[in-house]
């Protein structure tokens, strides 16, 4: 699934003017199936900010339930792991959000 959309992507990079070629504006393009292109990356982008929200829930919740049972003066490494990991899946859903 990954790695369709990242074809996918990679294709409507350069579609959008990134990749050099030009003539071809966005909804022009056609897949084989007969679906648009873009439709089918917006589909694909939908379906993992979905992934991706549901695993920032249950990263939030495991942080919650490892902050309330730590010390008040001590944060273990793996809690502030779960920070880092929730900051970079915030991030990559806006990414996705903001094209």
């Amino acid at each position: 699934m990954l790695c369709l959309v990242a074809c996918l992507a990679s294709s409507a990079f350069e579609q959008r003017g990134g990749g050099g070629r030009g003539g071809n504006s966005e909804g022009d393009v056609t897949l084989p199936s007969g679906k648009k292109q873009t439709d089918e990356i917006l589909k694909a982008e939908h379906q993992q900010n979905l992934k991706d929200a549901s695993d920032l829930m249950d990263l939030a919740q495991q942080l919650k339930l490892d902050l309330e049972k730590d010390d008040l003066y001590v944060v273990s490494m793996a809690t502030i792991k779960k920070t880092d990991d929730i900051e970079k899946l915030a991030k990559r859903i806006r990414g996705r959000l903001r094209h």
